[in-house]
């Protein structure tokens, strides 16, 4: 079987070409990847690279997760091209928290969702974590309060609610996410809501909304009727 290298592709076909042409956003993973990766190897090129390295993973999430020890087991990919990929994932992390930096004003379940969804859609372990507003329901800031499965004795109202309270906090949006993608509310869930809602309606604190991130995907439990 002929070897197809990136010089035997035609010009205007090569993903580099293409980014130029036509964006970014018009180029599949593969090609994004390929860019990266910048070059294959004897046998393939950064595109055939890039697919195989793609379907060894299973998707783009689980390869952005990946250990460098783990991609070197990859034939064609070497202590540079390991590091390129950590790296670059590594960014796209950091700017999905960015998001942060503005402090912006939530005012809907698709702002809280945003603010987290970056980063808990990548995480291959359930995550969390609260937002915390003021009275204009502007960000305070978010914080991971634990980390495991969901259940009521992990997620104690009295972790929660200190941080709550020393940041002066007027409301919290709850959020954890599914690694599985699937975004329905366990039993689990739907309990540890019910009581940290009762909790902060005591103490004067509003729990606004809980938020389930999956697959790049989110469920709010106020638009699903939920709380």
């Amino acid at each position: 079987m002929k070897v197809v290298k990136m010089k035997d592709v035609p010009v205007e076909e090569r993903p580099r070409e293409r980014l130029i042409r036509h964006g970014a956003e018009r180029l599949a993973n593969k090609e994004l990847l390929a860019i990266l990766l910048r070059t294959g190897n004897r046998r393939e090129s950064a595109l055939a690279l890039a697919e195989r390295l793609l379907a060894r993973f299973g998707s783009l999430r689980e390869l952005a997760t990946t250990s460098y020890e783990e991609l070197l087991t990859v034939n064609g990919i070497g202590p540079a091209k390991a590091t390129d990929i950590i790296a670059a994932f590594e960014l796209a992390r950091r700017l999905g928290e960015s998001h942060m930096e503005f402090q912006g004003v939530v005012n809907n379940p698709k702002d809280a969702a945003q603010l987290v969804l970056g980063e808990l859609s990548r995480a291959d372990k359930e995550h969390f974590m609260i937002i915390m507003l003021n009275t204009k329901h502007r960000v305070i800031a978010k914080k991971v309060i634990s980390i495991g499965h969901l259940q009521a004795s992990l997620v104690h109202p009295r972790e929660m609610f200190k941080e709550a309270i020393r940041r002066s906090s007027a409301a919290v949006i709850l959020v954890h996410n599914h690694p599985s993608g699937d975004l329905t509310p366990s039993r689990d869930d739907i309990a540890t809501t019910e009581r940290l809602k009762e909790v902060g309606d005591m103490i004067g604190i509003d729990v606004l909304d809980h938020i389930i991130i999956g697959d790049n995907r989110y469920l709010s439990f106020r638009e699903q009727g939920l709380l």
